[in-house]
């Protein structure tokens, strides 16, 4: 895996305003150094005093870092606290009771919003009813819900009353949902009568039953239903209960149930399409921390801030970024139902206008869509609304392209906004490597640097490290304490997969490549380790060729994977999709010619695609994940077995098999 080669050096830099820097939580570079020089001297208690100073302990921490059983690393073991008191029970106290906690958006454009008064005692409510189910401290909880207020005062429940909750995205078939529940020994599953997106509803509490119906869920003794749109469902009356029951005549206190700073918070299943569906366990107080400390660092976060960040609970940035890192800092942010192009692509912007959102948090995959909406209509390019509320901007999912970061910080930000290009995991639970807004100069399409606290390098196979200019695999070489604490039920496969002995058995693993420039050591990530193509000898990363075929002004999105090839061990196949209607025959032939000399004169004869196949979109998640492990079989012509249900788009696979 090392040696991975780039072939083209981002020169644009942009410096965070001064207006920014003078009041921001880290403020300039020497602030930013200083910490990370606290933390290389005393490590464990530059994180000690930090958990002390941010968290809320019941029985305050004495032992900071243990690694005697290494890579199952503890963190501020012998404290005690608990996670929803953390998000809510602080704010009763501290002047935010009655500060808006969210304003939420549904789909059909309706507001509502909830105070952190409100919001505590609605949780005490749910809390108290799932207690009343028998559910208790130590029992996991599937939670198959829409993006609503309901969907995070279930996680902030079950977090009150220690027991360990599992987000499964509303996406997800019923056998995906089948799967988790077993894995996990989940006592209850709740969830909604439908979801509302897009226009559409979507039966959420029928894949449930299907889920159920499949076998092997006994340990399933309630199914929980809030009911959002008032839908048909069959119910079951021994088994099912409607949530305004369950809460109807509960008390609205419920004393937060202290736990132990490693007992899981939460379980979080990543959606590998084959095998067993990993469960990337949390801890409770370093995780907390984290979310914590992200949001004052990276989000700059303000008491008069309007933060929204457009991820789903399904997904680690839900969790981290909606659920615990804003409510812990008493933030006021907007949770929204929908989708951004409904009713029209302009939603989005609509929605930072109309609430005067100054911090927006989305994946780069939304924003080359708005782009390519942009371009075809102009009713719904950004410079028909008032952005300037936008103080900062942010970026989460996947490298973003340098042009996707100039068009987000011209159009969007004004060119006054830094933006966070936030590089992180489900596994190391918050950002890891981002700019910090009020230090950190900007370069298009790299995450700059570390944060402090976070030793990330870059190594060769055996572990080496690598000089800066060199790529290969990107690794933290110390444990910090939002990390994956382990795979619920599979020790041996959490090393393995995260820990493997090439590298020590001690270092963690990001499965991503990554390369630092050479004058200032800002990382720029190649993409997933399987992402990396070697063509003729040359090891080069996909993110690079796709930033390239999406810098040619035609070009909306384009993602890359590698197919085998006799001759040059593999070629390079690309779906592409034009900011226009998708060419035909001897039109597409042409545009396909023209995008591959493109790509030699950006990059160099080597990276000219074998293939580019053009459809009308590319196969995305509901989340707007693209779904590369289906591109490679369809490179490949092979046929697609795995589950397509978490499309939003299946009917494109057809498509894209196209050859041009």
């Amino acid at each position: 895996m090392s040696d991975i080669e780039s072939f083209k050096q981002e020169e644009r830099v942009f410096n965070p305003p001064a207006t920014f820097v003078n009041n921001a939580a880290i403020s300039g570079m020497e602030a930013y150094r200083a910490l990370c020089a606290e933390a290389e001297e005393d490590y464990e208690g530059f994180w000690a005093r930090l958990a002390q100073q941010n968290i809320q302990w019941t029985k305050p921490f004495t032992k900071r870092l243990d690694e005697s059983n290494a890579p199952f690393y503890k963190w501020f073991e012998d404290g005690e606290l608990n996670v929803s008191a953390n998000c809510l029970d602080r704010h009763l106290t501290n002047g935010n009771a009655d500060k808006t906690a969210i304003i939420f958006e549904s789909d059909d454009a309706k507001v509502s919003t909830i105070t952190y008064r409100e919001l505590h005692e609605r949780v005490c409510k749910f809390a108290n009813g799932l207690k009343s189910l028998g559910v208790q401290k130590g029992d996991r909880v599937v939670i198959y819900m829409p993006m609503s207020i309901e969907g995070i005062a279930a996680m902030q429940a079950c977090a009150r009353i220690g027991a360990t909750h599992s987000v499964v995205f509303g996406g997800f078939s019923a056998k995906s949902l089948q799967e988790r529940i077993i894995d996990a020994g989940a006592v209850a599953v709740l969830t909604a009568d439908y979801q509302a997106r897009g226009g559409r509803q979507l039966p959420l509490k029928s894949i449930v039953d299907d889920a159920l119906a499949l076998g092997g869920c006994d340990t399933v003794r309630k199914v929980v239903i809030y009911k959002r749109t008032g839908g048909d469902i069959a119910f079951d009356q021994n088994r099912d209960i409607w949530l305004h029951d369950l809460i109807d005549g509960q008390s609205a206190e419920c004393a937060p149930v202290a736990v132990g700073a490693e007992h899981p918070l939460f379980i979080l299943y990543t959606s590998g399409s084959t095998g067993k569906p990993k469960g990337v366990q949390h801890s409770s107080a370093g995780y907390l921390l984290w979310s914590m400390l992200t949001m004052k660092w990276v989000f700059d976060i303000k008491p008069d801030d309007v933060y929204w960040c457009t991820a789903d609970i399904g997904w680690i940035t839900g969790h981290t970024y909606v659920t615990y890192g804003p409510l812990a800092t008493g933030a006021t942010q907007i949770v929204f139902e929908g989708v951004p192009t409904y009713p029209n692509a302009g939603r989005f912007w609509d929605m930072v206008q109309r609430h005067k959102v100054t911090i927006f948090y989305t994946a780069p995959t939304a924003i080359r869509s708005l782009i390519k909406a942009a371009d075809a209509d102009s009713n719904v390019h950004p410079n028909k609304y008032d952005l300037t509320s936008l103080r900062l901007l942010g970026s989460v999912g996947e490298p973003i392209n340098p042009e996707a970061w100039m068009w987000y910080y011209k159009n969007i930000g004004g060119e006054r906004c830094p933006i966070a290009d936030t590089f992180w995991q489900t596994e190391t639970g918050g950002h890891v490597i981002s700019p910090l807004p009020g230090a950190t100069p900007m370069v298009p399409g790299s995450c700059t640097l570390p944060l402090p606290g976070i030793t990330a390098a870059i190594v060769d196979d055996s572990g080496k490290e690598l000089p800066n200019g060199k790529g290969g695999l990107l690794v933290i070489k110390r444990p910090w304490p939002s990390m994956i604490r382990n795979i619920w039920n599979d020790p041996e496969r959490f090393k393995k997969s995260y820990f493997p002995p090439e590298l020590g058995g001690t270092t963690y693993l990001a499965g991503d490549g990554s390369i630092r420039n050479e004058k200032t050591g800002y990382f720029t990530i190649t993409g997933r380790i399987d992402d990396v193509l070697n063509i003729s000898g040359h090891r080069m990363g996909t993110a690079e060729i796709e930033s390239a075929l999406v810098a040619n002004p035609i070009v909306a999105e384009a993602a890359v994977v590698g197919k085998p090839d006799e001759t040059t061990g593999e070629c390079i196949c690309a779906f592409v999709v034009l900011k226009r209607t998708r060419p035909e025959d001897g039109e597409a032939e042409q545009i396909a010619k023209e995008l591959r000399d493109w790509v030699a004169k950006e990059i160099g004869p080597i990276a000219k695609p074998r293939e580019i196949r053009f459809g009308d979109n590319l196969p995305k998640t509901r989340s707007g994940k693209i779904m590369r492990r289906l591109l490679r079989v369809i490179a490949k012509d092979e046929e697609i077995t795995q589950d397509v249900s978490t499309l939003e788009n299946p009917a494109i696979l057809e498509q894209l098999k196209h050859v041009k």
